[in-house]
């Protein structure tokens, strides 16, 4: 059986991230998604187990302790990680699974899953970028700056992934990270144990 693809997805605030996603789920259920495990409460409208497991802060430590999660970050307080048993029998049973993390999130896993694909969203323009995170203008101006700033140091580090991904329509962005994943199922790193059987039979 071949191994299923790892895919790290990031993207700034105003890339669209998650509308994409959610498309592209809809369009392609049988892959799956990575739930992170967080320490922060349970907000209005969220599900356990939906984007999120809100485990307690003394059951996140205890899980980094045993080298539980590929990656993990802390913000404003609370714990955020991806758990590794999930993410590894994803590919060990040949599905395609997606994690979406932030840049930081996305070089620790690239870091301990070299084979993990990498694909960054971006927004078509800085125009269109300072639009989407202007909201329904109910935002200061100096709360949009700070957005903005933390977008535009996410885009800089785009250079770190693999693949980019325009995300200016979203059709035709979901059908580039499909392609993306179908891509990566001929890819060498996924295929060299064909060679290895094959090579094998020959010398036995």
């Amino acid at each position: 059986m071949n191994k299923g693809g790892i895919f790290v997805v990031s993207g700034p605030s105003g890339s669209g991230k998650d509308t994409l996603l959610s498309q592209l789920f809809k369009k392609c259920p049988e892959i799956k998604f990575s739930i992170s495990s967080v320490t922060r409460p349970m907000r209005a409208g969220e599900k356990e187990g939906e984007k999120y497991n809100f485990i307690s802060r003394k059951e996140f430590e205890e899980m980094l302790q045993r080298d539980e999660l590929l990656e993990h970050n802390v913000y404003v307080g609370n714990y955020y990680g991806t758990p590794k048993t999930p993410v590894l029998n994803a590919s060990k049973n040949g599905d395609d699974i997606i994690i979406e993390v932030d840049v930081n999130g996305a070089k620790q896993i690239r870091e301990k899953l070299p084979q993990a694909v990498s694909i960054f969203i971006m927004p078509p323009s800085f125009a269109e970028l300072e639009k989407r995170l202007s909201g329904r203008g109910t935002e200061t101006e100096e709360v949009i700056a700070e957005r903005m700033n933390s977008a535009l140091f996410e885009i800089e580090r785009a250079t770190e992934y693999d693949y980019i991904v325009v995300n200016d329509d979203i059709d035709t962005a979901v059908d580039d990270i499909i392609q993306i994943i179908s891509g990566s199922r001929l890819m060498l790193k996924r295929q060299k144990h064909i060679i290895d059987e094959v090579l094998n039979y020959v010398k036995s």
